[in-house]
């Protein structure tokens, strides 16, 4: 957690040259100075939309950033336990530096949250994608979730506009 004395530093057995720390304010604008680059997608600069800095005022507790032994940023976590329901949690955004891919640095991130997110007292853990984000659906049910949606949408099961018009989504649900 952040502090007067700044953020907590973890090490991982897994992945002994990254530091892992809680996510700070100060972490918002190099976060999504990265998605446009890492996404490589012709809209990827839209998604950093999807990440506004109350995320890193927020959730700072329950999110986590992971820094190479350069300084530099190799992946981050940002999610939550849920205000109105709080036997759940949500991971809202996650990114592993393209280099780092494949190393298990994103499943080591969901497996830190679910424990945190368990030891809290959650019970579930919700997350969401878009239709055409198959490289993220097929992560997630490698980590256990199950998708749901009311139909078929760029031949997925999604949610027709979830987050508004045209905006659908495949939802996530994954018990703890």
């Amino acid at each position: 957690m952040s502090g007067a004395s700044g953020p907590r530093l973890d090490a991982d057995a897994r992945h002994p040259s990254l530091t892992f720390r809680r996510a700070e304010v100060g972490d918002h604008a190099r976060v999504v100075s990265v998605i446009g680059p890492w996404w490589e997608r012709p809209d990827a600069d839209r998604l950093a939309l999807l990440l506004p800095r109350l995320f890193f005022q927020h959730f700072a507790d329950t999110s986590t950033v992971v820094d190479d032994e350069h300084g530099e940023l190799a992946g981050f976590l940002i999610g939550f336990r849920s205000a109105s329901r709080p036997e759940v949690a949500y991971i809202h955004f996650v990114g592993v530096r393209p280099d780092q891919r494949r190393t298990g640095l994103a499943r080591t991130l969901y497996e830190r949250f679910f424990e945190a997110m368990r030891a809290s007292g959650c019970r579930r853990v919700e997350a969401i994608t878009g239709p055409p984000n198959v490289r993220s659906q097929d992560f997630h049910r490698a980590m256990g979730f199950e998708a749901t949606g009311d139909e078929i949408i760029d031949g997925v099961r999604a949610w027709r506009d979830y987050d508004g018009p045209g905006e659908h989504r495949v939802a996530f649900t994954r018990p703890l």
